[in-house]
């Protein structure tokens, strides 16, 4: 953010030293050139009248050193021409002396009584030169000619020297405003990287370093401490709900059990017309455990914030499928695992093992007799997914579901209308939590054949930065 605003003020800062120095240098320039040919114009026009009154009383001899003086004095190269353009004297190349030059442009133009004033390249040096060719007399008829040459170099030196002052100056400004800038910046960014800080503590559960109410510009210290009351707020409210979770499973506990004793301690003395209430009574309320312990589960997860580790999916999956044999023999339901290369995943530590056993419970739940589960795990070819992901099939062979009733699935308390089974409803948003947690995401799918898909996708992880992953699996269906 520092880096953004000094350089958002720098590039206006030198847009307006553009805007503003560029026209002045170049006006300077021009400004120089118009004044410099000004004044040659009038001292050649100043020469010509003496040089014509020379002429006019046969004093010719006079010229050449009239000439030299001047050309001396101003540092040009002087030329003077009769009134039929020969060439009487030129400080600069003698042999011209007695040659007609009526014909050249400038001296053509001057014989008429137009002086003609311009810039162009030496013959000799091929360096740029102003020339300034101005008629000589006091009447209709032009004595003679005078042309003054100047070079360039040194009024383009100066020009220079003032564009590189320019310049000098549009970089102190700069380094002024850089340095201002970026006290500026840092004022402002300092108080921003602060709540950045805080709310990156706030997401991990607990803030450790509140940001500062009496640092930056009013907005932020008003944005800061509204922040801190938000902040310790929620705290209080997620440790409320911190202290529901780990107390609430200890209150219920102990009076479902009373009441599951109190209604067993009932059995002996019902008449056989009330035992299939009782047996009912009896199911519901383990049901009601169930959902409590569904429910405690949960809110412990979204109050947790625990980093995914690295675990090998196949290992865990062999596991959990050994483990639920057991339990699908007993409805004669076998599990068959399939995928055997070893795939490293991201996962909250203990997650993977739970999202397995309810997968697993809710499919043998649905699956009838003589039936395949089927536990299958790939990983995403190269390139096709950025991370790449690994995927987790749990396949049944049971009734299926529609389509809506899959997007619905994932809903607390949610039961298919059909179902004869004694679910609580929190199986599947418990997978979908547990899978979030680690960062990856789940899906129900139409199994081929019938039955359902239940898909959960985790990232990679490289198993050669991670020499041993944790060992916490459960030891019997969760």
């Amino acid at each position: 953010m520092t880096r953004r605003l000094l350089l958002s003020h720098l590039s206006l800062m030198l847009l307006v030293l553009l805007v503003l120095e560029v026209p002045f240098g170049i006006f300077y320039a021009r400004s120089e050139l118009s004044r410099f040919s000004y004044a040659a114009q009038q001292g050649a026009m100043t020469l010509a009248e003496v040089c014509e009154d020379k002429m006019e009383h046969g004093l010719t001899a006079d010229l050449p050193e009239l000439a030299r003086a001047y050309g001396r004095r101003t540092g040009s190269r002087v030329l003077v021409a009769g009134h039929r353009g020969i060439v009487r004297t030129d400080t600069a190349v003698r042999a011209l002396v007695g040659r007609d030059l009526s014909a050249e442009p400038d001296i053509s133009s001057a014989l008429r009584d137009q002086p003609a004033v311009g810039t162009r390249s030496d013959p000799s040096t091929g360096a740029e030169v102003l020339f300034v060719t101005v008629p000589g007399g006091s009447d209709a008829a032009v004595g003679c000619v005078v042309r003054t040459v100047y070079a360039l170099g040194p009024l383009k030196a100066k020009v220079h020297a003032t564009w590189l002052v320019l310049a000098a100056v549009g970089l102190g400004v700069l380094a002024a405003v850089s340095l201002i800038g970026f006290a500026l910046a840092r004022s402002i960014a300092r108080p921003v990287q602060a709540l950045e800080r805080a709310t990156a503590q706030l997401a991990e559960g607990r803030i450790t370093d509140p940001p500062a109410t009496d640092h930056g510009p009013p907005e932020l210290r008003r944005l800061a401490a509204s922040f801190t009351r938000t902040a310790t707020r929620l705290q209080h409210l997620l440790q409320a709900q911190q202290a529901f979770a780990s107390e609430a499973s200890h209150q219920l506990k102990t009076p479902l059990t009373s009441l599951r004793l109190r209604l067993e301690n009932f059995e002996p003395h019902l008449a056989p017309c009330a035992q299939d209430s009782l047996d009912k009574a009896l199911g519901e309320l383990e049901r009601l455990s169930r959902m409590v312990q569904g429910l405690l589960a949960l809110a412990r997860l979204e109050n947790s914030a625990i980093r995914p580790e690295a675990v090998d999916l196949n290992a865990v999956v062999t596991d959990r499928a050994d483990i639920w044999t057991a339990f699908a023999d007993e409805q004669r339901v076998d599990i068959i695992v399939a995928g055997t290369e070893a795939v490293w995943v991201w996962a909250v530590p203990g997650a993977l093992e739970q999202i397995i056993d309810n997968l697993l419970s809710n499919a043998l739940r649905v699956s009838p007799p003589h039936t395949t589960i089927t536990l299958a795990t790939a990983s995403a070819k190269e390139g096709s997914r950025t991370p790449p992901v690994a995927e987790l099939h749990v396949l049944d062979q049971g009734p299926g579901m529609s389509e809506a009733e899959r997007h619905r699935a994932f809903d607390r308390f949610w039961r298919a209308a059909d179902a004869d089974h004694d679910g609580t409803g929190l199986g599947l948003p418990m997978v979908r939590q547990l899978t979030h947690a680690s960062g990856g995401e789940t899906s129900l799918e139409a199994a081929p054949g019938g039955g359902l898909d239940a898909v959960v996708r985790l990232r990679c992880a490289a198993s050669r930065t991670h020499r041993e992953h944790p060992d916490r699996r459960n030891r019997g269906p969760g």
